[in-house]
């Protein structure tokens, strides 16, 4: 027997390919480098179980039983009711060296960690393979399968997905859940025998959506402990997993998975056509879940159309008119908007015919003349008299039944013939899959983009499909309805270079990267209260660096919650990622206005380390606490928020140590006032905080650690490091 290794490695991280002279390749390690992998192949060689399967067996990168796999499957389907289990025949194994930002080939080759490809085809009765999987400078990896038909039958596709092996050391499970207004809640359980499955089946990638599915070694925490993290990047319905079977998994103890989740025949394939999964994203690190999402951070900030221009400051119109449109009320909120230093201004929903509420009028895309009666013209040619940009609201994928669109073609909803999927929202979801109805939103959105030129289009999504069927043929429609979208952001974008694009779904119903390869940034959550966004926006940072995630200031007294704040601890909560207001300043007292026009000249002042350094965030000994920050990626700088979401059982916090600082070097620590005074308790102030600043090693800091000030609950801090 033959056999063969491919080792691929960058920036800390190592991939092993073992390629056998017979059946599929399978990858040997993914984890901590490996400068020499000389005996890494017989060291991984498994040895076969009593009453088990007779032979050795390792797991290939599409693992079936007749690999002897019992696990999920790596691919399933059938010719015609025939079940398949493949016996592949390799035909080849690409090495390739990595791409540069444009796509071409870079410098260096496999193996000099620069990262690099393996491509392998193969062969089965009636079918084709081809894996892909790629090693990205990061040390990230990412990773897809296509099946292509070559029997005349057609095949029906259950299922294809890319499967990992993750060793024994990985013991615990981390995943996220939520709902509306409060998405991106962790959950943890122990990674024990059987099946960590997490499945959405909204149509979009949900508000429970997990983002990254996360194993590691039992205590993993923000900074510490080694993990490995997997995520589709798919706005439809997918699946994610991480399985470990008493028999093991070959020469791996346990798997990592990710995918599209397919409806019963939803894909099947003719002779000659191919499906492919979305990119699959895999992280891993030593360093804890900062140092795994730190990967996938520095990829995204790599690619070509990663947003390049400061993020302007937003100011929303929703939360200060909500449907009540006035030409002179929303021009008296973008002068007020532009002289505290806004440089954004979306008018949101309520300006289309027939929209006096969210009951009508969703699918007309036209000015409401009524409202309107010259057009949207008056007020962008004044919001951009006054320096700012223009953003416009859509939501091009709904229809509300009271509208002329759907009284026109009550045939263009995604649903079953005869019925209508239960009513959310009071809105029906169009099936763009339709040409006819995929044409008829493109000109709208054409039109009215080539019309009025606005910078930014906020769009939205908000109801999870259900029962999305195609009429009149029965077929399940949400794969074919996710690539319609994509089609649609794509024309759109191509016809509009310069557009930028917001995903909304609901707040932060669809966040991934495959929406993401189509837009700017995404909103996090319809939840402006800070307490809340604290949480939240901690773990969409698993996925996504603070530049692509929207997050505002919104009222004393939070829409969503009830709950009323300081506006310290509301500039605050919305500092560190891509900032805005959404709240009716015109009622504002000067002394606001005043600190919300420090807070903007803050965020402007820090925004190129927001946007370019490494997230960082501490494992608190205290519950009622919570740091995070951004380290410059030479750690020259940083700045941490250090927030107090509850009282303490501590009658002072103690000393609070800052991650991420280079410790040969000495910092100038400051407290920055401008991002406002919190409410604090306590006899007297830690001196260095009295006198606003000192000169403390980064040893010392993040060590030792400094001593705040005791906050009441809801208040938060900034302290701001930039080397001596």
């Amino acid at each position: 027997m033959t056999y063969r290794t491919v080792r691929l490695n960058a920036a800390g991280t190592a991939l092993v390919v073992g390629v056998p002279d017979d059946g599929l390749p399978h990858v040997l390690h993914w984890g901590a480098d490996l400068p020499d992998d000389t005996g890494l192949a017989a060291a991984a060689s498994p040895p076969a179980a009593h009453n088990g399967i007779d032979v050795p067996t390792w797991m290939s990168l599409v693992p079936t039983q007749g690999e002897g796999w019992r696990g999920h499957p790596g691919i399933a389907g059938h010719h015609e009711g025939r079940v398949t289990f493949p016996a592949w025949t390799v035909r080849s194994v690409t090495v390739d060296p990595p791409e540069g930002p444009d796509g071409g080939a870079g410098a260096g080759a496999p193996g000099d960690g620069a990262g690099g490809a393996v491509t392998v085809l193969a062969g089965a009765a009636g079918l084709e393979l081809r894996c892909e999987l790629r090693l990205e400078p990061s040390g990230l990896v990412r990773a897809r399968n296509t099946v292509t038909n070559t029997d005349d039958a057609p095949w029906t596709l259950d299922s294809l997905l890319v499967t990992m092996p993750l060793p024994r050391e990985a013991g615990e499970v981390l995943d996220l859940t939520g709902r509306w207004c409060r998405e991106r809640a962790p959950q943890r359980q122990d990674l024990s025998m059987g099946t960590r499955m997490r499945a959405s089946r909204r149509g979009r990638t949900g508000h429970d959506a997990t983002l990254l599915l996360t194993a590691g070694t039992p205590g993993f925490g923000f900074r510490h402990g080694e993990v490995w993290g997997v995520h589709t990047a798919w706005s439809g319905d997918h699946v994610h997993l991480a399985e470990r079977l008493p028999e093991g998994a070959g020469h791996a103890d346990a798997v990592l998975a990710g995918g599209e989740l397919l409806h019963p025949g939803e894909v099947r394939l003719a002779r000659g056509e191919s499906y492919s999964t979305p990119w699959v994203f895999l992280s891993w690190s030593d360093r804890g879940l900062d140092g795994m999402s730190s990967r996938i951070h520095r990829w995204l900030r790599a690619r070509p159309g990663h947003p390049s221009t400061p993020r302007p400051v937003v100011l929303n119109t929703w939360e200060a008119v909500y449907f009540d449109h006035d030409l002179d009320k929303l021009e008296r909120l973008a002068d007020t908007a532009a002289r505290i230093g806004a440089e954004r201004f979306v008018l949101d929903d309520g300006w289309f015919r027939g929209r006096r509420d969210d009951t009508a009028g969703l699918g007309d895309w036209t000015v409401d003349t009524g409202v309107w009666p010259d057009g949207l013209h008056p007020l962008f040619d004044h919001v951009r008299s006054l320096g700012m940009e223009v953003g416009l609201w859509v939501e091009p994928e709904m229809a509300n039944p009271d509208s002329d669109l759907l009284r026109a073609h009550p045939e263009w909803i995604l649903a079953a013939e005869g019925r209508l999927p239960p009513p959310s929202r009071s809105q029906q979801v169009l099936d763009l899959s339709r040409p006819e109805a995929f044409r008829h939103v493109f000109e709208h959105l054409d039109a009215l983009v080539t019309e009025y030129r606005p910078d930014y289009l906020k769009w939205d999504h908000n109801r999870d499909l259900l029962e999305p069927v195609h009429a009149p043929t029965g077929a399940a429609g949400t794969h074919r309805q996710t690539l319609a979208v994509y089609e649609l952001l794509d024309r759109l974008r191509e016809r509009h270079p310069g557009l930028e694009i917001e995903s909304c779904s609901s707040g932060g119903g669809r966040v991934d990267l495959g929406v993401l390869e189509r837009t700017d940034r995404v909103w996090a959550s319809d939840c402006n209260d800070p307490l809340e966004r604290l949480a939240l926006q901690r773990w969409t940072s698993l996925l996504l660096p603070p530049e692509l995630v929207g997050s505002h200031v919104g009222g004393p007294v939070s829409h969503t919650t009830g709950r009323a704040a300081d506006l310290s601890f509301r500039c605050l909560a919305a500092l560190l990622s891509h900032t805005g207001i959404e709240w009716d300043i015109t009622a504002c007292t000067e002394d606001e206005l005043g600190a919300l026009a420090s807070w903007i000249s803050l965020y402007k002042e820090l925004r190129p380390l927001l946007h370019s350094g490494d997230p960082v965030h501490a494992d608190a000994p205290d519950p009622s606490e919570q740091l995070d920050g951004v380290v410059s990626r030479d750690g020259g700088e940083a700045v941490f928020r250090y927030s107090r979401l509850t009282t303490s059982a501590r009658a002072l916090p103690g000393r609070v140590r800052l991650p991420g600082l280079r410790e040969d070097r000495v910092y100038r620590l400051a407290w920055r006032r401008e991002a406002g005074r919190p409410s604090t308790l306590q006899q007297a102030l830690p001196a260095w905080f009295s006198e606003g600043e000192a000169a403390v090693s980064g040893a010392v800091l993040a060590r030792s650690g400094v001593q705040l000030p005791n906050l009441n609950p809801s208040q938060a801090l900034l302290l701001h490091l930039r080397e001596v």
